[in-house]
């Protein structure tokens, strides 16, 4: 078909198949960073022990840093960990019950899910503006301004708001039954 012929619902369709593709690109992305993160602490903890066990005093601030990196690699992760279904999840009452049934607890959840999501990514950009306003910082081993940390949680939730939004696209668009993606049970 060709595209004087598609509907405006069609055209709405395939751009937002686009899109779908295209974030699912910039979460793969976000997952190479966390990824990288990950190497990074590695090196970093691994360099620390060496230098205490040889005498050299080690890395003093190795720990903050490690705990700062585990921090950023959950928010990194957690969109694209949710888009390919690998987060946690219980559904043992969506295998119980009918299918249609499973469908629309989906859809309750998914809903639960992105109402959750705006209401976090919300409240902490509240929170990284009100200490970027205040001026506040972090003071342990490295002296940091505190929103540095705290900016990147809003922006987590909104990328899991919009994975969210597809996620109920997909649902939208797929079988009237429970989604199939890291089931517990066959």
């Amino acid at each position: 078909m060709s595209e004087d012929q598609l509907t405006p619902a069609d055209r709405l369709g395939e751009r937002m198949a686009r899109l779908s593709h295209w974030y699912g690109r910039v979460l793969e992305a976000l997952l190479l960073v966390a990824c990288l993160l990950l190497l990074v602490m590695t090196l970093l903890i691994g360099a620390d022990v060496l230098l205490r066990n040889i005498g050299m005093g080690g890395i003093a601030p190795s720990n903050e840093i490690s705990e700062d990196i585990i921090y950023l690699l959950t928010l990194l992760a957690a969109p694209a960990l949710l888009r390919h279904g690998q987060h946690i999840r219980v559904d043992i009452v969506l295998r119980a019950v009918p299918r249609g049934a499973g469908w629309i607890f989906e859809w309750i959840v998914d809903g639960l899910g992105l109402a959750s999501c705006l209401i976090i990514a919300f409240y902490s950009a509240r929170a990284a503006l009100a200490s970027y306003n205040a001026g506040s910082v972090s003071i342990k081993t490295l002296v940091t301004p505190e929103w540095w940390l705290l900016s990147a949680l809003p922006l987590a939730f909104v990328a899991l708001s919009l994975e969210m939004l597809f996620r109920m696209r997909r649902l939208a668009l797929g079988p009237r039954a429970p989604r199939d993606d890291a089931v517990s049970t066959g």
